[in-house]
């Protein structure tokens, strides 16, 4: 079966990236793979032969309102040109959604759509008007496809709690298949960079590490260690990541008068050694279809803390769970760390995580059951 998957990861474009190297081994379970990718027009970006049976394609757009317009011309010609059975998997429900729902349509083949997202968070739906439309987008295109592809339960539950205008979704529709995380790889990468060495003037580091945006609610670490400092100055709060939220946070730190506590790092290649260097990892995103960070701190040996969301509720403790946006909380769980108090992640999900093998068997198998619908 051939495959013709959409999505937005324009790091599939670098020479040696995770992201390219992902593909190349999706590619070798499938007859074809052709992956379009939602770019703007750039210079000398045109399509790549990634290996024997797996292209790239960019759709080049002049602005992102013709993406959807260009994926689906691209799509067209692919299938028209090369023949034989298809399957088409988007990467979201949302826009890239649509144009694999259009050109499924036409065709009449079968359409998976993956949902890495917690799409009906009701702070997803609160953080833009955009967001509102992309909610019922989805609703309407979830309906119509052949199969689901869910990162987490929590997405599973919520689908089934709150089922598109066309009436419940099939349990057997939707398939988990979380995020695959080298959990072996982690725990073997060596320390490159310790955290205690590197700031030696904390006896209690904190990490938090992801991409600085308003969801991730990183303002809220930063308030709670305001909180966190009167009792334990000592304490150090290491964020790492970028994003359009920096100077928020850099402005907010500053106002509190904690500069000496919180530090901003860029993001770091080498988080492993930061996982296993710290004494708590903290996650406080508003939602979260998975929690990558959390996992991969865990994995590492880390304790963690996290809001409710993503996978939170299966690999930790309940205890080390607050609130979407419970400042008290937070503060609460944080100085029960700081006093020594507070469990370590469930070993049990720990344990089941697949090997890479396992995982693409898994991979593989959700294409072929989702092939056999139409």
């Amino acid at each position: 079966m051939k495959i013709l998957m959409i999505g937005t990861d324009k790091k599939i474009f670098e020479d040696g990236s995770e992201a390219r190297q992902r593909m190349i081994e999706y590619g070798r379970l499938a007859e074809q793979l052709y992956i379009i990718v939602f770019t703007k027009r750039i210079k000398n970006l045109q399509r790549i032969a990634l290996s024997e049976n797996t292209f790239l394609y960019p759709t080049n757009s002049f602005s992102r309102w013709c993406y959807i317009f260009d994926a689906v011309k691209i799509a067209k010609k692919i299938i028209e040109n090369s023949g034989g059975k298809f399957l088409i998997t988007s990467q979201d429900p949302f826009e890239i959604g649509l144009a694999g729902w259009l050109v499924a349509r036409k065709f009449k083949i079968p359409l998976q759509l993956q949902i890495h997202t917690d799409f009906l968070n009701s702070y997803f739906r609160q953080e833009s008007f955009l967001n509102k439309i992309r909610v019922r987008l989805a609703k309407f295109l979830i309906s119509r496809a052949a199969c689901v592809r869910v990162v987490s339960e929590r997405i599973k539950s919520s689908l089934n709690s709150n089922p598109p205008a066309g009436g419940q979704i099939p349990n057997s529709k939707i398939s988990v298949l979380p995020i695959f995380i080298d959990a072996e790889k982690i725990k073997n990468a060596p320390i490159k960079t310790d955290l205690r060495r590197k700031y030696p003037q904390f006896d209690f580091i904190i990490l938090t590490a992801s991409r600085l945006t308003a969801e991730k609610n990183i303002g809220l670490a930063v308030e709670a260690m305001a909180e966190v400092i009167k009792d334990y100055p000592k304490i150090g709060l290491i964020i790492a990541g970028n994003g359009p939220e920096k100077e928020n946070l850099e402005s907010k730190i500053s106002n509190l008068k904690i500069n000496e506590n919180i530090i901003i790092e860029d993001w770091a290649d080498d988080l492993a050694s930061y996982y296993k260097t710290a004494d708590l990892f903290l996650l406080t995103s508003n939602y979260e279809g998975y929690g990558r960070t959390l996992i991969e701190a865990a994995v590492s040996g880390c304790r963690v803390i996290s809001s409710d969301v993503g996978v939170a509720d299966e690999i930790l403790p309940k205890e080390n769970i607050f609130e979407v946006g419970n400042k008290e909380q937070l503060k609460e769980k944080i100085l029960k760390a700081v006093r020594g108090e507070l469990k370590m992640p469930n070993t049990g999900y720990l344990a089941k995580m697949p090997t890479k093998e396992e995982y693409l068997r898994a991979y593989k198998k959700l294409w072929e059951d989702c092939g056999k619908t139409l």
